[in-house]
């Protein structure tokens, strides 16, 4: 049950902060994030833990 978990927020953290990186980047407009140095860093992290956490998850037996 813990490996579901795990990939999941994994996955939401990949994909919420691959759109935090595109708003602060200023790829997504509309939002008070876009343009903004501080989302881009914010998203970056969330994108990397997400990424480290799916890859974990997937080279676990």
């Amino acid at each position: 049950m813990r490996r579901w978990i795990t990939l999941a927020a994994g996955v939401v953290l990949v994909l919420v902060g691959a759109v935090w990186v595109l708003q602060g980047i200023g790829v997504i407009t509309g939002s008070f994030m876009t343009g903004q140095k501080l989302w881009f860093l914010i998203g970056l992290v969330a994108f990397l833990v997400g990424v480290v956490l799916v890859a974990a998850n997937l080279t676990r037996r």
